[in-house]
């Protein structure tokens, strides 16, 4: 009997495509009108030091907000600006990413389904490396478990942000337990190899990899999420 359900967020609840592609220049575009440093250090730098920091500092690779602030800080330093300055201008500017990063389509479907999975009595939890506030979002109120695993420093695929979330959840075991994600190596595999369910979407159609381990279903969206489960039961 299944008793919980992790979900990730990015590219399951949402296509995040547009909502990055709107994230990534937006917010530094934004810094730029304010303060006119883009000139010197284009976007294209930005991304290359966030992920220099990245390889710096492993244990918060998955920490995207904190490798964001730390990379815009030290950038408007070197631009010329005291350094309580530019942290000042690296906070207003992180809470302009974070408004665009925000701006998600849930698919239509999302909403309905999660209250009839609460219905049924099971207990829901997101775990997700990205830094949406799944509070910001209206569809909080369905999970009882939330998890940032970046900032947490445990970003799947480490077992930890899993076995954290079934613990929470009161599944007894892991096949009391289903993870609903769209990333191959950071959804699909950990969860299987804990043994839980897995519901693996596919939402790029490169099917099924060969020799792909038992416990994996394919699906192309959400949507199909709850006849996977009553094919489970």
């Amino acid at each position: 009997m299944i008793k919980a359900i992790t979900f990730d967020l990015d590219d399951t609840f949402w296509d995040n495509g547009p909502v990055m592609a709107a994230t990534e220049p937006g917010h530094y575009q934004w810094l730029d009108e304010q303060i006119g440093h883009a000139a010197h250090f284009p976007l294209e730098e930005y991304q290359r030091r966030r992920m220099a920091l990245a390889q710096q500092h492993p244990l918060r690779r998955g920490d995207f907000t904190w490798l964001r602030h730390q990379t815009l800080a030290g950038m408007l330093v070197e631009f010329g600006l005291a350094e309580d300055e530019a942290r000042r201008w690296a906070d207003d500017t992180i809470e302009h990413m974070l408004t665009l990063r925000h701006d998600v389509a849930i698919f239509e479907e999302v909403p309905a389904m999660l209250e009839r999975l609460r219905a049924r009595g099971i207990r829901l939890g997101a775990i997700t490396n990205g830094n949406v506030d799944l509070e910001r979002l209206v569809i909080a109120e369905h999970f009882d478990v939330i998890i940032k695993a970046g900032v947490a420093l445990a970003p799947k695929p480490d077992a930890r942000c899993f076995l954290s979330a079934m613990a929470r959840l009161g599944a007894q075991s892991p096949r009391e337990a289903v993870h609903v994600g769209d990333s191959w190596a950071e959804d699909a595999l950990p969860a299987q190899r804990l043994g839980m369910h897995v519901a693996w979407i596919d939402a790029k159609n490169t099917g099924l990899p060969e020799q792909a381990p038992a416990g994996i279903h394919r699906l192309t969206h959400i949507r199909e999420l709850e006849a996977m489960l009553a094919g489970l039961e």
